[in-house]
């Protein structure tokens, strides 16, 4: 029973080894810890909004408006930054915009009894509609404060670095793999994406995890805005675009069942760093077209699913059984 409760996250581990060590055979200087890391530094913010996206999906439900906020909080933090704000005002002043546009999409999905499919893509065009109310161009970030941030390498013994982005990243991820198993949320959230009328019937605060469930995906979106600012040091409309459907890739590759109630943390970590492999091995041919990315994500995301499937099957099969 608990190698087959375990068998995603297994086989997403596995596949991130076999590719790295694939990688390692095919190229010089790909086997390195550096280049370890960089699948961190350059996906630290795809990470922290692919975090937020799996409480989401282990709930049951689906965000796709993570895109959009990041590029909405990137265009506030550009043009409050460049119009003399400190970045301690707006830093913390997009953190609670994203969180409270997240519970509000998590308020109208219950309350409303409306699909998070469509909330959440409502979310999206109006998200992405304000970028373009604020400037239809980009804006550039000469703060100092995120300059500093951008550049800022962290040592790490042997002489290999990170940025602080990752940082953040992992102390996000640290936070949120103790909160999914080993607090009270979490397991509302669990039970939530299991049977919600199972949950309702227990007694569980449905509502109030529903909304929290929107509402930590909003302050991870915003969070991963602020990363994504720090990464590019710039504010524009079409920023993140198309993000969420990366999110959306990780967190299924990392083992976690779209129809909710099962998943891992742990496995969308792994999720986002088999997208920086496949990303990495493509840099290195120097030769494929970065939509060989695209591709490859496309063919494994059907394996994953295909073995989601196999995988309730064989959990009902068992159930029945009993």
């Amino acid at each position: 029973m608990l190698k087959r409760q375990h068998l995603p996250i297994l086989v997403t581990i596995a596949l991130f080894a076999l590719m790295f060590i694939a990688g390692s055979f095919q190229y010089t200087d790909f086997f390195s810890a550096q280049v370890l890391l960089n699948l961190l530094i350059d996906n630290a913010f795809l990470l922290i909004v692919a975090i937020g996206m799996t409480f989401v999906i282990i709930s049951g439900g689906i965000d796709l408006s993570v895109g959009s906020v990041i590029a909405l909080t990137t265009m506030i933090s550009a043009t409050l930054v460049q119009d003399g704000w400190s970045p301690a005002i707006v830093i913390p002043l997009v953190l609670l915009l994203g969180s409270l546009f997240g519970a509000g999409m998590g308020a109208i999905i219950h309350y409303f009894k409306i699909q998070p499919f469509i909330v959440t893509l409502a979310g999206m065009f109006l998200a992405r509609g304000l970028c373009y109310v604020i400037d239809t161009s980009t804006i550039t970030i000469n703060n100092a404060f995120y300059t500093s941030m951008a550049q800022t390498k962290v040592y790490l013994p042997g002489g290999n670095f990170v940025s602080i982005s990752v940082l953040i990243a992992l102390l996000l991820f640290a936070g949120a793999f103790y909160a999914a198993h080993f607090t009270r949320f979490g397991r509302n959230t669990y039970a939530l994406g299991g049977n919600e009328q199972s949950a309702v019937l227990m007694g569980l605060p449905v509502a109030r995890t529903k909304i929290g469930v929107y509402l930590f995906s909003g302050f991870c979106s915003a969070l991963a805005g602020v990363v994504f600012t720090f990464y590019m040091l710039s504010g524009y409309g079409l920023h993140a675009l198309g993000m969420e459907l990366d999110a959306i890739a990780a967190v299924v590759i990392g083992g976690t069942l779209l129809t909710g109630g099962f998943g891992y943390v742990a496995g969308t970590l792994f999720g986002v760093m088999i997208q920086g492999v496949i990303q990495t091995i493509i840099s290195f041919e120097g030769t494929l077209s970065s939509w060989w990315t695209r591709i490859v994500i496309g063919m494994l995301l059907f394996l994953f699913i295909l073995l989601q499937r196999l995988f309730s099957s064989r959990r009902l099969l068992h159930k029945h059984r009993v």
